[in-house]
């Protein structure tokens, strides 16, 4: 099953507040048969593989580590800062991080489907400033990193798509 990025928002996204005021947002899904709670979405897409090496980065660089334990807190609800980020938002099937400069934000979401479920994943980079001629200026390089990000976020989300199987696997 491969990952769509139509960047087409559900319309419950806490992404579209950012979206309306030109932040860059993007979106990612994937469907996957069964179904899936947010906490689970949440545990294995924060415990992936790929994302380890980022939370080690971010150990590593910005002093902000964590552990595999803290992303099973926080899928349970029972934390709200994780890593680099802290939960902006939450409801009973999506949930928003903002990291810790207030510059980007992170969104899963999942969304029941005829014989699975959608995974949705997506991120907003809120813009340095808009310029007089309207365009959007995101700073601090964000702007040559977008590239690089889409091709992460579609390894993100297929990481987590093969954790959740994976698990799926094990408890049959």
């Amino acid at each position: 099953m491969p990952v769509i990025a139509d960047n087409q928002l559900p319309a419950a996204s806490f992404l579209h507040p950012y979206r309306e005021r030109r932040a860059y947002t993007d979106c990612f899904h994937i469907d996957l048969p069964g179904t899936v709670s947010l906490a689970d979405y949440i545990d294995a897409f924060y415990t992936t593989w790929l994302f380890k090496l980022e939370r080690l980065v971010l150990a590593t660089l910005v002093a902000k580590p964590s552990s595999d334990a803290e992303a099973r807190a926080l899928a349970q609800g029972e934390r709200k800062r994780f890593a680099a980020w802290t939960v902006e938002a939450r409801d009973t099937n999506q949930i928003l991080m903002c990291d810790y400069q207030s510059k980007t934000r992170s969104w899963l979401m999942c969304v029941p489907i005829d014989g699975g479920t959608r995974l949705y994943f997506g991120s907003a980079v809120v813009p340095a400033r808009i310029r007089p001629d309207g365009s959007v200026d995101l700073g601090g390089g964000y702007n040559q990193l977008i590239g690089m990000h889409r091709i992460y976020s579609v390894a993100l989300l297929s990481a987590t798509a093969a954790r959740i199987r994976s698990k799926s696997a094990g408890r049959r």
